[in-house]
């Protein structure tokens, strides 16, 4: 589409007629002169020339070939100061890009069937897939990866635009893979080692979830939580799961006991590198916890809109600097 970015320089178009026809003659020394001054030269370089210009004495408003040809170079002058330019189709400017890291505990603990799916029984891990999927499909224009820990933590996606990716290793995942324990210092500093090679993006983020405490693994909570405030890393934790566990008894029948999770060291976890803490206990509080991390992490400028602009003001330019050539040339060959 072509528009021009100052249409009002177009009156300027006007203005050798204002001259030449509403200001008044000129009076001085060689008797009347005309309304443009340069007019009665161009008009005896025509009698010089035998009537190149076919301008006639009597009538002053007749305007010949050299006058055309000044009339044309200072609308093309006019043109070019107008700055034509041809606009494309509007396109999304993408917003502010965050590097999120999931780190999912995969510990046994994890196949607790305490969560529910459409009146379907489901386990805490299923359940995580389900909302941090969905959470992944939200995320268009962040970078997003994977870590997976129990006894030991690994980074199964390195942080990518392939989110697609991302949520297929997620979901072949199942719990038991990385052992029985919980080594949640050790899953936070595979997340911290991950994003340190992000040195173009300022906003880094971790979303811990897991069932349990911290009980194995080499790397302390403390020594964790000091890597996480000196990398400028924010941790979202979430402690998922039920209040108590139904256990099997070895006498056949079940007993509830206590969850293992240490909601307090979560909780320190998330406020010391200025994240939150959230309890997710069922499906519905998942959703609503990952709808919650998605507003406080919201993408900026996602509603601005930017078109390619190419500017087209040399080519009047270019072709008044033609025309004067033409004209300087006219006027020395008379």
């Amino acid at each position: 589409m072509n528009h021009v970015m100052y249409p009002e320089m177009l009156w300027l178009l006007l203005l050798p007629i204002v001259f030449r026809y509403i200001l008044p003659a000129a009076k001085g020394l060689h008797g009347d002169a005309l309304k443009v001054p340069f007019l009665r030269d161009l008009e005896q370089i025509n009698i010089k020339a035998g009537g190149l210009w076919n301008m006639r004495a009597h009538d002053e408003a007749k305007i010949a070939m050299p006058l055309v040809l000044v009339y044309m170079i200072w609308a093309l002058l006019v043109l070019a100061a107008a700055r034509p330019q041809w606009v494309g189709e509007p396109m999304r400017l993408p917003g502010m890009s965050r590097d999120i890291l999931l780190v999912v505990d995969i510990s046994n603990s994890m196949r607790e069937p305490d969560f529910t799916l459409g009146n379907r029984r489901i386990d805490r891990l299923t359940a995580i897939k389900k909302t941090a999927s969905e959470f992944i499909k939200k995320r268009a224009d962040d970078r997003v990866g994977l870590v997976l820990f129990g006894s030991q933590a690994y980074l199964q996606a390195p942080i990518t635009y392939d989110k697609k990716s991302v949520e297929e290793i997620l979901w072949a995942t199942d719990a038991g893979m990385a052992g029985n324990s919980t080594s949640i210092g050790d899953a936070i500093g595979v997340a911290l080692k991950s994003l340190k090679d992000s040195k173009d993006i300022d906003k880094k983020i971790i979303i811990l979830m897991t069932d349990g405490e911290n009980n194995s693994g080499v790397l302390t909570l403390p020594q964790a939580i000091n890597l996480a405030k000196e990398e400028g890393v924010k941790i979202y934790t979430i402690g998922v799961g039920a209040d108590t566990a139904l256990v099997q008894s070895i006498l056949g029948f079940q007993m509830a006991l206590p969850s293992g999770l240490d909601e307090e060291s979560l909780n320190e976890i998330a406020k010391a590198t200025q994240g939150t803490y959230f309890r997710a206990k069922d499906t519905s509080s998942l959703e609503k916890i990952y709808a919650e991390i998605n507003k406080l992490e919201a993408s900026e400028n996602e509603a601005q809109f930017v078109r390619k602009t190419i500017e087209l003001f040399y080519w009047p330019l270019g072709a008044a600097l033609a025309l004067a050539l033409v004209l300087l040339w006219v006027v020395r060959r008379v």
